[in-house]
């Protein structure tokens, strides 16, 4: 842990309007919109926010094209509405990027079903996407394997390379609405007395001091641990109301022929698998299989690393794309509603608001389900469940992100100037902190280690570092690291590159070498957990490169 940290002022005794449990997007999404209503609000995460399902999704900001299979056609609206909203009002982190759907001879659905999909998708979207170059089309298609036919279709959806970032702008403007947010927090229990859900004890997992406050109403985000509060708390739901799907990604390095547009198409069993550019490397994903273990402790197993990595290999196989090219996997468990005998691809992606009043805890709500895209949507519905009168926002409504386009080459100018950094650090700083950018850069000014770079691949500085535990709630170099200033994701990445960057970020917040080594083991520890190596199964996974 760091030892910069603050003491925080104690919880103990205190009365809340609204406890929300769990600190990832949707959670956070919530927080936003009551304190923003003016209600004293508390946001607990047991671990750090963002850390959960929010940093293992896919990353895309999507409309629901293939909702439209399963004639989901208002949520489809809903994700349009709510991706478009995203694209106006975080230019900077949610982007639009260019799909192209891959079908062959021998795939499930059919160009035809495919077409008039793609056309009411368009519809939905009301407005036109720019399309791709024939010459960016053909360099796809003399990748792909030559030994099928491909029928090609060009469509727009949006993509949030780093949605901890996005996590991390509405947790703070939650907290300068007046929200109190504590992470690495845990939620021990939920006190219910006479029917009716009276507030939560809490454990602080920095000091380990547990605290009691009370509350009008709680609200349970903890995604798939949201069965789990309910046990812990004697609350009885009658059946699950979760069954957990984990979803699991590999990460390659960009390779020969790797598209510079996202590819939708279908793996050997027709499953809808992406290929997408990200972070300057390649994003495979995603897989569903039923998980029911501790969601904080789920990784890719074998199999799944093969299926995404024989996806891949049998779309590009002039690449020779190998098990030891993968540079991690990972896997989160999807929240989806308790369906049983259900495959998990037929599983709605609606979320539910589920009313503990029938189980004997009213004012609880446990929010089952959500997704990257309808985060602020299901915030403002679950607000006015709870009494919370939240308006709907417009198109015309110009978010904190909307007035910097990340692109502009003056605003990118006036950043570098400011900072005295290079014009390629004032851009990154530009896409993941928006506005914020330039307060970082005046920071920067003040001394050469702020503006050192945080490893030495990097163009991000030890400022936006130092930023991130000021203003950002960071307590981890983990919680920086992996998610405030998330370079660890990065190509380059290693055990040298962590050494390197907690030496630099210990020498400006004044770690001794105690304190040095302890965030850099802890780090390392996380880091290792979340971004898996394959290691075992060798065999197999070469045989599916074969």
């Amino acid at each position: 842990m760091s030892l910069t940290t603050k003491p925080r002022p104690p919880l103990e005794g205190q009365h809340f309007q609204v406890v929300i449990i769990g600190g990832g997007i949707n959670g956070v999404a919530l927080a936003r919109e009551c304190a923003r209503a003016g209600k004293r609000t508390l946001l607990v995460e047991q671990n750090d926010f963002a850390s959960g399902v929010t940093s293992r999704s896919t990353r895309i900001i999507h409309g629901g094209l293939r909702y439209l299979e399963h004639g989901e056609i208002g949520l489809v609206r809903e994700s349009v509405r709510e991706r478009e909203h995203l694209l106006r009002e975080r230019s900077h982190l949610v982007h639009p990027v260019h799909f192209l759907f891959l079908l062959n001879e021998q795939s499930q659905r059919s160009a035809m079903k495919v077409r008039a999909g793609l056309w009411l998708y368009q519809r939905f979207a009301a407005r036109k996407s720019a399309g791709l170059s024939e010459m960016e089309l053909k360099r796809v298609e003399r990748a792909l394997d030559a030994g099928h036919q491909w029928s090609i279709f060009n469509y727009e959806d949006a993509q949030c390379e780093f949605p901890e970032r996005l996590v991390a702008e509405w947790m703070m403007e939650a907290a300068e609405a007046g929200a109190v947010v504590r992470n690495h927090c845990e939620v021990l229990a939920v006190n219910v007395t006479q029917g009716r859900a009276r507030g939560v004890l809490l454990r602080d997992r920095i000091t380990g001091k547990d605290e009691r406050v009370e509350a009008g109403w709680i609200v349970n985000c903890t995604g798939p641990w949201a069965d789990r509060i309910c046990q812990r708390s004697s609350i009885r739901t009658g059946k699950p109301m979760l069954g957990g799907v984990r979803g699991s990604h590999i990460v390659l390095p960009r390779f020969s022929g790797s598209p510079s547009t996202g590819l939708y198409t279908e793996a050997a069993d027709g499953r809808p698998i992406f290929v997408l550019p990200w972070n300057d490397q390649m994003l495979v994903g995603t897989t569903e299989v039923e998980d029911t273990t501790d969601p904080g402790k789920t990784a890719p197993s074998n199999e799944e690393i093969e299926y995404l990595l024989r996806t891949v290999t049998k779309l590009f196989p002039k690449a020779k794309i190998s098990a030891h090219d993968i540079k991690y996997a990972f896997a989160g468990v999807r929240p989806l509603p308790n369906s049983p005998g259900n495959k998990a691809s037929a599983v709605t992606r609606r979320h539910f608001l589920h009313d503990h009043t029938a189980d004997g805890a009213s004012r609880l709500i446990s929010v089952i389900g959500g997704k990257l895209t309808t985060a602020a949507s299901l915030a403002r519905e679950c607000a006015r469940k709870i009494g919370i009168p939240v308006p709907e926002p417009t198109m015309m409504a110009m978010g904190p992100g909307s007035s910097l386009d990340p692109m502009l080459d003056q605003e990118i100018i006036e950043i570098a100037r400011a900072g005295s950094v290079s014009e390629e650090t004032a851009r990154g700083m530009m896409e993941w902190h928006g506005p914020r950018a330039m307060d970082i850069a005046r920071m920067a000014l003040v001394s050469a280690e702020l503006r050192a770079p945080v490893c030495p691949h990097s163009s991000h500085i030890v400022a936006e570092v130092a930023e991130a535990y000021r203003k950002e709630f960071a307590i981890t170099l983990g919680d920086v690291l992996l998610r405030r200033v998330p370079v660890a994701l990065g190509a380059c990445w290693s055990e040298s590159c962590s050494r390197e960057a907690a030496a630099r970020i210990g020498a400006v917040l004044g770690w001794n070498e105690q304190a040095l080594g302890a965030n850099l083991e802890a780090f390392e520890t996380e880091r290792t957990a979340f971004l898996k190596k394959p290691s075992h199964g060798r065999a197999a996974l070469e045989l599916a490169a074969d």
